[in-house]
């Protein structure tokens, strides 16, 4: 057993091939403190719980600034990023610029966002994710003086590829005066993602707690460039007026708070910070750094691409991407085949959990796994496959 998998009793980690890791991992026995400390302020202090709970989200927004190595970011917290993608969109002049570039592999909460904006007239481009090693270049291409915002991701949900040349995007889109928004939803805690070094300073960075880092649901954020205290979003929340002065509230003007504030909603549930805050102490506490995530990312998923090679089953039945080194790959092993619903299916019968995506299937590990769970994932594979 990993001895990292007895912090997991209650998931029950070492019993089962969860290889759902890239969708949801397990959360460490003590997110359940975390529940029960949320209880206890409430049960305390009642409506002055307030304080207790701003200083949670205050260690969530601590805990993202050290994964994107970004020291002064300004931090928007939000239960999904789907609330903080309609905020920074309501931000945005799409009366002057009604045109949003965008790719076709983007996660389904941009995907149908967009495609919804389409049908009201907003112009949408899609342009092909794959090549991923083009992408940014392609996307580029695309940015106009007409252009709001362009959306990408980090890495691709599908493939787990990590899209590169992010900055050179990055600099396209700060000459043309366009919003970048890039989705770090399946890069933090797989992938180490430090925006200055990448070039992407002056980008939006968009992430949430529910994949690799544990966090569970209700632990969203939305990096804010320098730039964004000059906007104003049209969706906002009675929150995103704490701080600001009393002399800038006019009858005819809304005031927004500084920082990341600005973005935020109204009244939440806490106990997602709740949940969040242990989590993170435990993470620091085991060591569970983003260099160290990686390291163990790649040694796991290098482990099931080799074991899947050695199954040696029929490319047109399974197959995956042996052009590309594993280390432009984040964090799972996406297999491509027709069958790729059948395959999770009749992997679930036998006690492996995966999920597929199209003619993705996808196997998701997680630091808790010991080598011989992802020996006998695969295995299983080659079972199913070969019946």
């Amino acid at each position: 057993m990993n001895p990292l998998a007895a912090h997991y009793s209650r998931f029950r980690v070492a019993e089962r091939l969860l290889l759902t890791g890239h969708s949801h991992q397990a959360w460490p026995d003590v997110a359940e403190q975390g529940l029960l400390d949320a209880f206890a302020d409430a049960a305390s202090f009642v409506d002055t719980k307030w304080d207790a709970a701003f200083a949670k989200a205050d260690e969530l927004r601590a805990a993202v600034r050290i994964l994107l190595d970004d020291p002064g970011g300004e931090i928007a917290l939000g239960a999904s990023t789907h609330d903080l993608v309609l905020r920074l969109l309501s931000a945005v002049d799409l009366r002057a610029r009604p045109r949003i570039v965008t790719t076709d592999g983007e996660f389904h909460t941009l995907r149908r966002q967009l495609a919804r904006l389409a049908e009201e007239g907003v112009e949408l481009v899609r342009v092909p994710a794959f090549p991923a090693d083009t992408l940014a270049t392609r996307l580029a291409a695309e940015v106009d003086g007409r252009t709001s915002a362009v959306f990408v991701s980090r890495v691709l949900f599908e493939t787990a590829r990590i899209v590169p040349d992010l900055g050179l995007l990055a600099a396209a889109c700060r000459a043309g005066g366009t919003e970048l928004v890039v989705d770090a939803y399946h890069a933090l805690g797989v992938v180490e993602t430090p925006i200055h070094a990448l070039g992407l300073a002056g980008a939006w960075v968009l992430g949430g707690g529910y994949k690799y880092l544990q966090l569970g649901e209700g632990n969203c954020f939305l990096r804010l460039p320098a730039h964004a205290a000059a906007l104003r979003p049209v969706i906002t929340g009675w929150y995103a007026e704490f701080g600001a002065l009393a002399d800038e509230r006019r009858p005819d003007r809304v005031a927004y708070a500084a920082g990341g504030d600005r973005f935020a909603g109204a009244t939440y549930d806490v106990t997602s910070h709740y949940r969040a805050s242990r989590v993170l102490r435990f993470f620091a506490g085991q060591g569970l750094t983003a260099p160290e995530l990686r390291r163990i990312s790649l040694h796991q998923n290098g482990l099931l691409a080799e074991r899947f090679d050695a199954l040696t089953l029929p490319d047109a039945l399974v197959t995956r991407d042996r052009d590309t080194p594993r280390e432009e790959f984040a964090g799972f092993l996406s297999l491509r085949s027709p069958h790729a619903g059948a395959l999770q299916r009749a992997l679930a019968e036998r006690g492996v959990h995966t999920d597929s995506r199209g003619e993705h299937l996808r196997f998701g590990p997680a630091p808790y796994l010991s080598d011989e769970q992802l020996d006998e994932a695969m295995a299983r594979l080659g079972e199913v496959a070969r019946q």
